[in-house]
């Protein structure tokens, strides 16, 4: 049977590893070691998927400009001591390489650096497994459509054949910047009411529920 979504494309954070948490804690951490008042939980989770700067300058919009550079310094030095420690979401190295045994073009656009991400891909054994990964220190930041349209060119695959998978409203407006199907997944950074706002294909409640959606819509 021909594949509906010949790229199909992930998040990575909140999305296959199961890092919200740490991101969220580290933001905190680090706006204490400035002597500010953490962010509240919700808009530490919001900001997930931006670009590191733009997430902090979010998350902390009361911080002076020329500070946040040690902001972010901080920032990495709390998620970089538990990064190791991460783990995928159960089931999803399962899902992710019957994917790729099933012929999908598979690729990352992600707001980790691309250096955090070929971290990431090496600790979780993936690398292998993604064609193509876009960063956000190498193009605009979510929801601008930059990263799906250079995977989709990189590839030759048009919008109506490329499906992005994200937990964030940022991956699903990015995707609808883009032009490509998208799938939101509730088990990640961002509350379901949102994500269902902006009208996915389809609100994954688990890796389980997610693969099970590719199997018989991919």
């Amino acid at each position: 049977m021909a594949k509906r979504f010949e790229l199909i494309v992930f998040d990575w954070d909140g999305t296959l590893m199961d890092s919200a948490g740490a991101i969220v804690a580290s933001i905190q951490a680090a706006a204490r070691d400035l002597g500010l008042a953490p962010p509240p939980d919700e808009r530490a989770r919001h900001v997930i998927g931006l670009g590191l700067g733009e997430a902090l300058r979010h998350a902390l919009p009361e911080l002076e400009d020329e500070r946040h550079e040690e902001l972010a310094d901080r920032y990495r030095h709390h998620y970089l001591a538990q990064d190791h420690e991460l783990t995928l979401f159960a089931g999803a190295e399962d899902m992710v390489r019957a994917l790729g045994e099933a012929g999908h073009l598979l690729a990352i656009a992600t707001g980790k650096s691309r250096k955090g991400l070929d971290r990431a891909l090496g600790h979780s054994g993936l690398g292998e497994i993604f064609q193509a990964t876009r960063c956000a220190d190498e193009c605009h930041s979510k929801p601008h459509p930059q990263m799906l349209e250079e995977l989709m060119d990189e590839f030759g695959v048009g919008p109506e054949a490329t499906l992005m998978i994200g937990d964030t409203t940022h991956d699903l407006l990015m995707a609808k910047n883009a032009g490509t199907a998208a799938v939101g997944v509730a088990y990640g950074a961002h509350p379901t009411e949102a994500l269902a706002e902006a009208a996915p294909l389809h609100l994954a409640e688990s890796i389980e529920d997610l693969h099970r959606w590719l199997r018989a819509n991919g």
